[in-house]
């Protein structure tokens, strides 16, 4: 399995006049660079789920999300290269032409239904067993929306074993906050988590701890929604742009370019004390959410 995924990732030194004036050293992880079609996070909160799935003989991942989900095509792709069968659960009504992520796992050989947003927030399934292949559905390995759960918390935990470096933050994007939560289990006493929240959430800690059942004192939320998910304003895509015209590396609008906006503006708010080393996750999501399509 290892063999097609570029790991470890390496780390990207990002100096420029704001981190020089305020005597910060900034690393992006690239986690981008993990594999073109299971990037970042994905493949971090996909391995060990996939890896159960492999100790139980189970044939078929299923899994959620909405018609615009990187984890959807992540486990569609997943699925392409390490010889499963996919389901994706979509949330809403099927609707024709595909977008391009729908298509994509689609190409991926993923069986799409479609479950209205009632029955998906209760991942009601049992609605979908009488119209569709009852075995298929029901004996398949099933991978929770956005791949949140245990193992996903102990495949994102070894984004730390890989830093080489002494660092005092390390930062990523969060949505389900997964990926932040593994990486805050397992930190040194002197170490900090930042996630940035890119959904409009007041409780995200709160959420972690209900739905991970973490609760770590050395995690803490930041709020770069702009205004929720996948929703976007001149300032941040300007942002963004300017970034890949300094650095030659592509954020995306829904997750990346909002977590390096924020830490950015921590840097300019003196958040951070001098000659701090912090560490921002590059968690991909590049493919879908292209911010020069915005």
């Amino acid at each position: 399995m290892a063999e097609i995924f570029n790991l470890p990732t390496r780390l990207d030194k990002i100096s420029n006049e704001l981190t020089r004036q305020f005597k910060v050293n900034l690393f992006i992880k690239r986690d981008d660079l993990i594999h073109p079609e299971i990037p970042g996070n994905k493949w971090r909160k996909l391995k060990y789920n996939i890896a159960q799935a492999q100790l139980e003989h189970k044939t078929t991942l299923l899994t959620f999300g909405g018609a615009f989900s990187n984890h959807i095509t992540a486990t569609a792709a997943a699925g392409k290269y390490l010889g499963f069968k996919t389901i994706g659960i979509i949330r809403g009504e099927e609707y024709t032409p595909l977008n391009k992520s729908l298509q994509f796992a689609k190409d991926c050989g993923m069986k799409l239904l479609y479950l209205d947003r009632e029955n998906y927030k209760l991942k009601n399934i049992d609605a979908l067993l009488t119209t569709h292949d009852s075995p298929l559905l029901s004996e398949a390995y099933i991978i929770p929306d956005g791949g949140a759960n245990e193992l996903a918390v102990k495949g994102c935990a070894e984004i730390v074993d890989e830093i080489d470096i002494e660092f005092d933050y390390i930062c990523c994007a969060c949505g389900t906050g997964t990926t932040i939560a593994g990486i805050a289990t397992n930190l040194k006493p002197h170490q900090k988590a930042i996630g940035f929240a890119v959904l409009k959430h007041d409780n995200l800690l709160e959420e972690i701890t209900e739905n991970l059942f973490i609760h770590n004192s050395k995690l803490s939320i930041q709020n770069y929604p702009f205004g929720g998910y996948a929703r976007t304003t001149p300032e941040l895509i300007q942002f963004i742009k300017d970034f890949y015209k300094e650095h030659q590396i592509l954020l995306d609008y829904v997750y990346t370019g909002k977590l390096m906006y924020g830490i950015f503006d921590l840097i300019s708010k003196n958040y951070f004390p001098e000659n701090t080393t912090i560490i921002a996750v590059h968690t991909g999501g590049v493919t879908n959410a292209n911010v020069f399509e915005a």
